[in-house]
Formats: C-alpha cells, structure tokens, sequence
C-alpha cells in the first residue's frame, strides 16, 4: 500500500481507494510492523473519495517525511564509482572512490534535515557556484529507530559534480545545499523485501525536449540495502528513524548539466513517479 503526506492529512492508497489516517506522522511511519498496523487502521478508518483524494494528492502533497535526517550511500554501484573518479581524475583523487567501492565500509553521508527536502512536483536547487551539476535517482529507504526497513521512497540526491571533482573535501557542499534533496512521492509500504529486479528510470526535459532517459536494476547494486542499513545504524541512534538514500547506476553524460526549469522523472516500479522542476536559489538582499 501507499502512505502519502498531505497537508490535509495522512492518506492510505489501497488501489484506487482512500482512507484518511490521524496519527502523527513520525509516530505513524516509526512503529514497528507498519504495515500491519496500516493494514488493520484501514478496518476502521474513514474513506475518503477518489475525487478527494486524487485532489489532495496534486494540491496538498508534501514530501514523505516528519522530523527524520536524511542520509545518502555513495560508490555502491560501478558507474556511480567510474563517474566519480572521471569527475575527480584532475584533482588526483580518483583512487579514493575506487578504494571505498572496493572497501568493507560503504561511503555514509549526511544529505539533508527534513526542512530542506523537496516533495514531488516542488523545485530542487542547483548551485550558482558551481558549473556541472546532475540530478542522481535513488531508491531512498525509511528505516525506524529500530533499524528495520519500513517504506520506500523515490531520492533525487542533487549533485554538483564540479565542486566534488575539484575536492572530495569539498562533498558537503557539492551534496548539502537548499532544496539538493528530494522525496516521493509516498513510502510504499510492502510485506517483503523490495525485489532486485526493480527498475529505476529516469528522464529529463528542456524546453519540451527530452535531453536524457536510461534507467537501471536495482540488481546493478554491490551492496544490500541492509548491509548499508547496518552501517549507519552502527553508532547513532535516530529517534524518530531515518531515510536513506542507496545511491545510483544512472549518471547523464560528462557533457550533461542540468539549468534552471529543467524537469527531472524519476519513477521506480511499485512505488510511483517524483517530478521536480529545477531552480537556483535567489540572492539575499
């Protein structure tokens, strides 16, 4: 089933039908055995109309998230890895990306608190400083304070490829910015491990014209989600659990960068499509 956030309240999407959901958010999505316990809400709870509730869903979505960080996972496919050293070849630090996709450890990273996280069809940001800059499509997973895999979501993990490439120690900026993440368009909520063989598709447009389209299996991925689950739940605690964002297989071309009012598709099977239009922030006065 598909739990979605509204500013109008909580959804459950069974198939075409409704059901409003009033619990909290992160007291909802954290517990454990979600859905079980949405499986049996919905016994009682209040339908809504398809007309309301496909309403809600284009005026009143907000991302999948409450009070949760949001963490990403580097390297962990070949082309992420390959991307990374020929993005970094002129700095001389390409071997550090070869190393750690080779490595017992993945590459964790902080990516976002949630007041800085886009939902489906808001804007994500690229930066004025910077001159090469890709959109990255990831199964993004919520993890609850438990550290069990609840949900699934869709991640855009904004990238500026030419800050990271002139510096690795420059990741935060290339990866930490206003509106450089974004969410959902819900957490897809099933009864077993998602399966390898999902497709991960994604495209871009400009001006009407489709500039890039490829896709991936989740397959493609060295590591299991819950290997990278393991490791960033080995030393930190996450009240209200976390998202984690498991990198991707899918990089446009070196010539590529994306510009403002680009719109950037991202749908993985099960779970739906995030759209996001892309802009640059405006400067303070």
């Amino acid at each position: 089933m598909h739990l979605y956030k509204t500013s109008q309240g909580n959804i459950i999407r069974v198939n075409e039908t409704f059901y409003l959901v009033d619990e909290n958010w992160d007291k909802l999505i954290n517990r454990e055995g979600l859905l079980a316990h949405l499986q049996s809400y919905i016994k009682e709870a209040t339908r809504i109309s398809h007309h309301t509730g496909n309403q809600w869903l284009t005026d009143n979505l907000l991302p999948p998230i409450g009070s949760q960080e949001v963490w990403a996972a580097g390297v962990t496919y070949l082309r992420s890895r390959d991307a990374r050293m020929e993005e970094s070849e002129d700095s001389g630090a390409a071997d550090c990306y070869q190393r750690v996709y080779e490595a017992e450890r993945p590459e964790l990273f902080f990516k976002s608190l949630p007041h800085r996280v886009a939902g489906h069809r808001e804007v994500v940001q690229i930066r004025k400083d910077s001159t090469w800059d890709v959109p990255e499509p990831e199964l993004t997973l919520f993890i609850n304070s438990s550290g069990h895999i609840q949900g699934y979501t869709i991640g855009n993990d904004m990238s500026s490829r030419s800050i990271e490439g002139e510096n690795p120690l420059y990741l935060p900026q290339a990866k930490m910015y206003e509106r450089s993440a974004a969410l959902g368009p819900c957490l897809w909520v099933i009864d077993q491990p998602i399966s390898p063989e999902t497709k991960i598709q994604i495209d871009i447009h400009r001006g009407g014209l489709k500039l890039f389209d490829d896709s991936t299996l989740l397959n493609r991925m060295k590591r299991s989600l819950t290997e990278l689950v393991e490791w960033l739940f080995k030393e930190m605690d996450f009240s209200s659990g976390a998202f984690l964002m498991t990198g991707t297989c899918v990089v446009p071309p070196n010539d590529f960068t994306l510009m403002e009012g680009d719109i950037v598709n991202i749908t993985i099977e099960g779970i739906g499509s995030l759209t996001n239009t892309v802009g640059i922030k405006s400067s303070k006065k």
